[in-house]
């Protein structure tokens, strides 16, 4: 084979590997990076498992994590826990 053949076809094999990583750069930079969802709400094992503050609060038995959160959530937020105090609330009304 001749040695411009040979130049001709390394400089195309090159060309054509550099074109592969200019696309694939361009591709890896355009694409969206989503990362995995950690929010405990969409959790379906925190729903499972029991409340960490069980043991110490009897209000806290029986309740999983998740609600363990809601619970704590609706207290901070002076949100009323029973249906009776739901009712008085409205009643003040």
């Amino acid at each position: 084979m001749k040695k411009s053949t040979m130049n001709t076809l390394i400089g195309s094999a090159l060309a054509a590997a550099s074109g592969i990583f200019v696309y694939k750069a361009y591709q890896e930079k355009n694409s969206v990076q989503v990362r995995e969802d950690t929010d405990m709400r969409n959790s379906n094992k925190v729903d499972q498992r029991e409340s960490v503050e069980a043991l110490e609060d009897s209000a806290e038995q029986g309740l999983s994590q998740l609600d363990s959160a809601y619970r704590d959530e609706w207290q901070a937020n002076a949100f009323p826990q029973t249906h009776k105090e739901m009712r008085e609330l409205e009643e003040d009304k």
